[in-house]
């Protein structure tokens, strides 16, 4: 484990994490924490919060392990309650999650549900804001991907409406849903990807997503200026989750490609959202934080 920046002196980048080659490892949809080797770093020894989220109420999409667990812990450290949603196979994660936030102190409300279907969406908000009285950070996080090497043709109907409706389905309708309890001051944080900017073919549906991300991102903010909630997103590279060993067909040199050689921990992730959450961030909106491990994007 690894301290937050800040807290000791400077590390090396290339070596801060784990480095493939890894053993290969397959799981079905969606992939689950266990059995990782390496095991996934959230931040739960490493992050130290400082009160920049002090009483704050924060909705995370898929924040039941990966980025979203981590984000979850990060911005429960730094003193805000959290509702986060998980699918209903992954209770488990949901519980661990649940767990940390407890330990930091702050409320956790885990939320089942599925960001493909309006319904859900809206039973997700309501929940929130009968639990808190509003929303003041929204995470839109939660994704879905699959691997098809041997090119479109492969990529059925029914993926290709999984990945749409996840990706970008459920962050519209939470963005419309939950804007009206969100005060002034509040802000959005959309996660996209390098591959909005450098698609691997083999992702191609996923890659498409993530660069309508973007221009959400960067349209939905000029549109909330007037109503002082401000809208940015993450960027991540590669990253070690659950969802690589889900979702595609080899594990062992993942995060090679970037040119740090290895992929990020979900921990390394968090300070992001966190920072764009904060006061600190306070005159940034419509901005992509890339987060890419050394890979050059626009």
């Amino acid at each position: 484990m690894t301290d937050t920046p800040g807290r000791q002196g400077p590390q090396d980048p290339t070596s801060k994490g784990p480095r493939p080659d890894f053993p290969q490892q397959d799981q079905e949809v969606p992939g689950w924490t266990g059995p990782m080797d390496p095991p996934p770093d959230h931040g739960e020894d490493s992050y130290r919060g400082s009160g920049l989220l002090r009483d704050r109420v924060a909705l995370i999409t898929g924040g039941d392990s990966g980025i979203g667990r981590a984000v979850a812990i990060a911005m429960a450290r730094e003193e805000a309650d959290v509702v986060f949603t998980h699918l209903p196979a992954e209770a488990g994660e949901a519980q661990e999650t649940a767990r940390w936030i407890e330990e930091a102190g702050r409320r956790a409300v885990a939320v089942p549900c599925d960001i493909r279907e309006e319904e859900q969406c809206r039973r997700l908000v309501e929940r929130a804001v009968t639990e808190f009285g509003r929303i003041d950070v929204l995470v839109n996080n939660a994704a879905y991907q699959m691997s098809q090497p041997k090119g479109i043709t492969d990529i059925s109907t029914e993926q290709f409406d999984r990945v749409v409706r996840t990706n970008l389905y459920g962050m519209f309708w939470l963005c419309r849903m939950a804007v009206p309890h969100m005060p002034r001051g509040a802000s959005i944080i959309n996660t996209t990807s390098v591959q909005a900017y450098k698609p691997s073919p083999h992702l191609l549906d996923y890659a498409m997503t993530k660069g309508a991300i973007v221009t959400f991102t960067q349209g939905l903010a000029q549109m909330l200026v007037e109503d002082g909630i401000r809208v940015n997103a993450v960027a991540p590279g590669p990253v070690w989750t659950p969802l690589i060993p889900a979702t595609l067909p080899d594990t062992t040199e993942f995060g090679k490609q970037a040119p740090l050689g290895r992929p990020a921990q979900p921990a390394e992730m968090a300070p992001a959202y966190v920072f764009l959450a904060s006061e600190h961030a306070s005159f940034i909106t419509a901005e992509i934080m890339n987060a890419t491990g050394g890979t050059p994007l626009p």
